[in-house]
């Protein structure tokens, strides 16, 4: 193995799945400091370009972190055709979020960033299209109460209930939980980062 120039990883995000994703492929942030950004969305901005410049924001709000370590950040926008679907916070936004993407594909971007001591930053763009089944106002209700879509882009999170919603996907599946361990590793080495335990 070569020499890792980089040996400690910050992680800007709060959220405890993208935590859980690095921990399944044995990487562990140092720190989790949730880095506080507008996530607002510019006039017209595209759901990718929104994905990508919110992760980049967020890779840039932390302050600078010592020479070893580098910051990870990321952003994850669900569209269906042209319009973004938000993130649910309440029950309401939850039910129309479920209700549009009954019977259609929906495409799910990821934003990964990267910064480095110096600055730098290294980014990508993940899509990955998903198809829901026609859901029923049944199976709407039922998903609803479980609790699962709270805070959840698109409101649902493909790890729980919904999963019996989804009749395909094309891309990576990781990147629907909210990080895209193919190319966060890709980038990760591709850099020299190596995790001493």
């Amino acid at each position: 193995m070569k020499n890792s120039r980089y040996s400690k990883l910050i992680l800007a995000s709060a959220s405890p799945r993208r935590v859980e994703l690095l921990e399944q492929v044995g990487v562990i942030p140092n720190q989790i400091i949730p880095a506080n950004i507008d996530e607002t969305p510019l006039p017209r901005e595209k759901a990718s370009d929104l994905a990508l410049r919110l992760a980049i924001q967020k890779a840039q709000a932390l302050p600078l972190p010592s020479q070893d370590t580098l910051i990870l950040a990321a952003d994850s926008v669900v569209a269906l055709g042209r319009r973004e679907i938000p993130k649910a916070e309440d029950l309401d936004t939850a039910r129309t979020c479920l209700n549009a993407l009954s019977g259609r594909k929906h495409v799910v971007y990821g934003g990964i960033a990267l910064r480095l001591p110096d600055g730098k930053i290294i980014s990508r763009l993940v899509a990955t299209s998903v198809r829901f089944k026609v859901l029923t106002q049944d199976e709407i209700q039922v998903y609803l109460d479980s609790g699962e879509w709270d805070g959840k882009a698109g409101g649902y999170g493909i790890q729980g209930l919904a999963a019996r919603f989804v009749k395909n996907i094309n891309g990576s599946y990781s990147n629907i939980v909210g990080l895209s361990l193919y190319d966060t590793m890709n980038m990760l080495e591709g850099v020299g980062f190596g995790h001493h335990h």
